[in-house]
């Protein structure tokens, strides 16, 4: 079952999306974020609690990403969840809308980062 390309203020838990990467000196630069909570944040559709996604490998901890954790689309081969890259973002600062991914590796990445916590 395939979900339809969201708007930015309608995004879903797991809902994947290309915006600024603060974490980059390259003011152009974007990544792929994930949508990691629930429709109870507090600010729901006006701001989105996310993670980063990676293609890189340096870091033990990520969540990689099989073709099944898929429900709509994918995202580029080899990405996985990170963690600790976790930021604040409003729909405006969204560029393009990727894929979305199933609850099984979200909820393990929210749990490491609870531990992190």
């Amino acid at each position: 079952m395939s979900d339809p390309a969201p708007t930015f203020d309608d995004l879903k838990r797991g809902h994947v999306v290309l915006a600024p990467d603060p974490f980059k000196s390259d003011a152009d630069a974007t990544r792929p974020w994930v949508v990691i909570n629930t429709e109870s944040h507090p600010f729901d559709k006006k701001q989105y609690v996310v993670m980063g996604l990676t293609t890189r490998t340096w870091y033990d901890e990520r969540i990689p990403l099989d073709t099944d954790d898929y429900r709509h689309r994918t995202a580029p081969r080899g990405s996985a969840i990170v963690p600790h890259a976790v930021a604040s973002l409003k729909p405006v600062l969204m560029t393009d809308y990727v894929c979305r991914i199933r609850d099984g590796p979200l909820d393990r990445a929210v749990e490491t980062l609870v531990d992190y916590l």
